[in-house]
């Protein structure tokens, strides 16, 4: 088949809206490829996160409205403490990283009070590791009272081998 620069072919004129409609079509769908590649609002569906949580547990309800304010997506189940214990020792928390509450977002694992700049920053790195984890219940951290009076705190990454470093620092407030 053969088509000149001005368009014109030996298609018919059915045919040659076909051959035009699916050139179309081709290059929408290399661009839109590209603008995903460019942007990654595009390139990924809304931050989504799972929070498994005691049951009525303020601070847990606190971070789950805080993580909605920063534009997460979230869904939430509430758990009996051995039930929610169970759950942290089968997605291979250690025990000192462990805090009241545990979520998913994508495939890694976050545990307590960890700010949502830091969850992003996860998501986007994507390191081969466990999760993240804010240890305790920090005072300030997010759920846990005002960031102006923190106290300060780390959020640690979790390795597969379940090793752990720091990942973020967050000091004291003024």
């Amino acid at each position: 088949m053969f088509i000149s620069m001005d368009g014109t072919s030996e298609l018919g004129g059915n045919e040659m809206r076909w051959v035009l409609i699916t050139r179309y079509l081709v290059a929408l769908a290399l661009a839109s490829g590209v603008a995903a590649q460019q942007s990654p609002a595009l390139a990924r569906p809304l931050d989504q996160i799972h929070v498994i949580k005691g049951v009525g547990c303020g601070c847990c309800t606190a971070w789950v409205e805080y993580l909605r304010e920063e534009g997460f997506e979230v869904t939430e189940e509430e758990m009996l403490p051995a039930d929610l214990i169970q759950q942290k020792i089968a997605q291979g928390i250690p025990a000192d990283m462990v805090s009241c509450h545990t979520a998913r977002a994508g495939d890694f694992v976050i545990e307590g009070h960890v700010p949502a700049k830091d969850i992003r920053r996860l998501l986007s790195e994507e390191p081969d590791v466990i999760g993240i984890s804010v240890p305790g219940m920090p005072y300030g951290s997010p759920g846990m009272g005002p960031e102006a009076e923190r106290e300060a705190y780390d959020v640690i990454v979790i390795g597969d081998d379940g090793s752990t470093e720091i990942y973020g620092t967050y000091p004291a407030g003024s």
